[in-house]
């Protein structure tokens, strides 16, 4: 047997290590909520999610309050059980973003139970499609970084081996946009990939006038351009341009993914295990893509989307962003550029315990 004998809920907060800031917030501090799952085989598991500066409480709160006592005496095992049950008991909450990190956190640290009791990392025992992926970077690019910072930084990061680079668009005009992104490209030259993000700042009308704007700089993706909500616009402005549209950090379950898919509205899915409600959605969510011929470049969270990726056939990048360097002892492997995702059985992180309790808030 495999019961849940104990159920732990902490959240730390994590401060980033550069300025990030994009066309509608600045990055303060990452709220992390953990749960650790210990069962009477002797096995404990810890997912994890998170939100950006605010409402990691509440998370926190949903967990305690209502979900933590339904997994006590919980067979492990049976991990869809268990994430339809959690679902069904939230259903006043959901779909949403509350509900989809407190179902991830918990979800993420039964995979973590699974792989660790059959003795496999994650992303094999998730599909193993995948060795390695390239990484491409986001810290050189936020949005108040000048022409010539954007430009050194992503000559670092090519430098450094990585695949490309994303820069945040979104700026008062678009002129603005298009002298960051020309810097950039002459700096590195026609070959390497460039994105671009705009954090779902801009109405159907300006994203469509932008993309137009953005083409001659042979662009590999225009990532959230307008409110996740704003399935026409996505799909009006998918039609209207040669960039490949990416949505999917804001889209909160499975049946939204498959809306755009269906529609036409997404060239990228960019999933985040945490906020499309754990590893069993998000392995749903990028089959999904594949049923589609597109692939997935999942948001941030790369020390668990490492595996993910890998796991997938749909898989192409991973997103460079340290998230979890404070709480972890143990980096990702990272050869010419690619990914390699960890062989230790479970999901791959080794937290680091005193950190943990160090910067614990909860």
């Amino acid at each position: 047997m495999s019961r849940i004998g104990h159920v732990e809920c902490r959240m730390v907060f994590l401060e980033p290590e550069v300025l990030r800031t994009d066309a509608l917030q600045t990055f303060v501090r990452q709220e992390t909520i953990l749960v650790s799952l210990t069962t009477d085989d002797g096995l404990t598991g810890t997912g994890y999610a998170y939100t950006i500066g605010t409402g990691g409480s509440s998370v926190l709160a949903l967990l305690r309050d209502h979900l933590t006592g339904l997994l006590v005496g919980a067979d492990a095992r049976n991990v869809e059980a268990l994430w339809h049950r959690l679902l069904s008991v939230t259903r006043a909450t959901s779909v949403g973003a509350i509900t989809s990190l407190a179902l991830a956190a918990v979800d993420t640290a039964l995979w973590d139970l699974r792989c660790l009791r059959a003795g496999e990392p994650l992303w094999r025992l998730a599909g193993g499609a995948h060795e390695r992926l390239p990484l491409y970077d986001t810290e050189g690019g936020w949005l108040h970084l000048t022409p010539d910072e954007l430009a050194s930084g992503a000559v670092r990061a090519k430098e450094r081996g990585l695949r490309g680079a994303k820069v945040k668009v979104g700026k008062p005009t678009a002129g603005e946009d298009t002298e960051r992104l020309a810097a950039v490209r002459a700096a590195v030259g026609p070959d390497w990939v460039l994105m671009v993000d705009a954090n779902q700042s801009m109405t159907g009308a300006e994203a469509v006038r932008r993309a137009r704007a953005y083409e001659p700089y042979d662009i590999a993706w225009f990532e959230e351009p307008l409110p996740a909500d704003d399935l026409a616009g996505h799909v009006r402005l998918a039609a209207s341009t040669s960039i490949p549209v990416a949505v999917g950090e804001s889209l909160y379950g499975v049946g939204r993914f498959a809306e755009y898919l269906s529609a036409g509205a997404a060239g990228i899915v960019q999933a985040d295990v945490a906020r499309v409600g754990g590893i069993t959605p998000w392995l749903k969510t990028a089959h999904t893509a594949e049923a589609f011929n597109v692939q997935v470049a999942p948001h941030f969270l790369m020390e668990l989307h490492a595996s993910l990726a890998c796991a997938v056939p749909a898989g192409m990048y991973v997103e460079h962003i340290p998230q979890l360097d404070a709480i972890t002892r143990t980096p990702l492997t990272i050869e010419d550029g690619c990914v390699v995702p960890p062989e230790s059985p479970g999901i791959g992180i080794d937290w680091d315990e005193d950190a943990i309790d160090d910067l614990r808030v909860a």
